[in-house]
């Protein structure tokens, strides 16, 4: 062979040979929320926030590494999202996903992050169906779901005598989950359900959807949206004089809705939540250090604690596991670990991917009873995870035998 064809087939030798994946350099974390529209002082800037917090207090490094943030909107928007993760996955070397606000983007996040062996953490995603029909080996589900909520209040509300039920529902699978789950714990506990009527996300005028619930005989008005939408329906509710014969039942009422609904609309309302600020010293002292550093001054939430605490839990297994290149072995080592955090407290996450903690029963204080503009509600009763949860075996989870 000559010396130019011997140069030519080195070089195509070389072109043609696998090329090595580079090296990670950092652990990258995805925050991918609503920063702009009903979720975004519910999530938002306030996840990336709780995020950056989690690196600092742990160290800044996992498996050797540093841990990077980036951040993105998604807009409610399914395929804005999913492009999104696509990207970060593909091109950006993010690791995991956390947080995503709305069912649908979800859903589809999780699907994604299994196919690319990645991590999806949800912590504003509500629905059960993440733990359910649609669970991975790549998804652990933190703060919330749709049966716990919806279940819980539902059967709270039932044994205070609030028996007949209509419900104002969103109108995309956050909802309809959440009005399901609510909807037969009321009838399982010996209440009612009279009717149902649904608005688009982002509903300015709840004024028709109101006059149905007013004309059909409930005494209970089940409130199954979230963000925005829960205090707009919410306030106008009580700008009708619905709250004089009705109560209201805000499934997934956020803390951080309250100042804009105010106390006076809001008080004695009942939520359920797996933090509240002023729980204890290791919580206030998280509250404090939050409210300085995000521009509103807000005190954090549940599902921004619950970034904080999932986080943590996730770089732990990091450091575990050695790395954070595959991402079901991070997420099985998430559930091998029991988890502690000062947030969370102990807990664990189970084989369906469902992280199992306490749930508080907290009622809105009223003006007179508040003494500071984020001293809102009150702890009236705690319920056990295994209890507030939807028991492993029923939620048909294929990874669970």
């Amino acid at each position: 062979m000559s010396i130019t064809l011997l140069r030519k087939a080195c070089v195509w030798t070389l072109l043609l040979a696998p090329v090595p994946a580079l090296a990670q350099d950092a652990v990258k974390i995805g925050i991918l929320n609503d920063q702009s529209g009903p979720f975004a002082s519910y999530q938002g800037i306030g996840s990336v926030v709780a995020a950056k917090m989690a690196v600092e207090d742990y160290g800044g490094k996992a498996g050797g590494k540093p841990v990077e943030v980036v951040a993105a909107d998604h807009q409610n928007k399914t395929d804005i999202g999913i492009g999104i993760a696509r990207r970060w996955y593909e091109n950006d070397g993010v690791d995991a996903i956390f947080d995503v606000p709305n069912s649908s983007i979800a859903l589809a996040v999780a699907g994604m992050s299994a196919e690319k062996n990645k991590v999806f953490v949800g912590s504003g995603a509500g629905t059960a169906l993440l733990t359910g029909e649609k669970c991975t080996p790549n998804t652990v589900h933190w703060t919330y779901d749709t049966y716990a909520y919806g279940r819980g209040l539902g059967k709270a509300i039932v044994q205070q005598g609030g028996k007949k039920w209509f419900f104002i529902t969103a109108d995309y699978a956050f909802g309809h989950d959440l009005e399901k789950q609510a909807s037969e714990a009321v009838k399982a506990s010996g209440g009612q359900v009279l009717g149902a009527v649904r608005h688009p996300l982002g509903t300015a005028d709840y004024a028709s959807f109101l006059l149905q619930a007013q004309a059909s005989g409930a005494d209970i008005i089940g409130i199954a949206n979230a963000g925005d939408d829960t205090i707009t329906s919410m306030k106008q509710a009580a700008e009708f004089g619905l709250t004089k014969d009705h109560k209201l039942a805000g499934l997934i009422l956020g803390m951080n809705g309250l100042p804009a609904l105010t106390l006076r609309f809001a008080q004695g309302a009942q939520i359920m939540n797996p933090f509240y600020w002023d729980l204890n010293d290791d919580t206030r002292a998280f509250a404090k250090r939050f409210a300085e550093r995000i521009p509103s001054k807000a005190y954090p939430n549940d599902m921004q604690a619950g970034v904080y605490a999932s986080v943590i839990h996730y770089l732990k297994a990091v450091d575990k596991v050695g790395g954070a290149r595959d991402g079901k072995a991070v997420v099985m080592a998430m559930k091998d670990m029991p988890t502690d955090d000062p947030l969370y407290g102990k807990g664990y996450v189970r084989k369906d991917g469902r992280k199992i903690h306490p749930l508080y029963l907290l009622q809105v204080k009223s003006p007179d009873e508040s003494k500071s503009a984020w001293d809102l509600l009150k702890v009236v009763g705690t319920i056990k995870g295994e209890d507030a949860f939807r028991p492993e075996t029923d939620g048909q989870c294929p990874l669970v035998k």
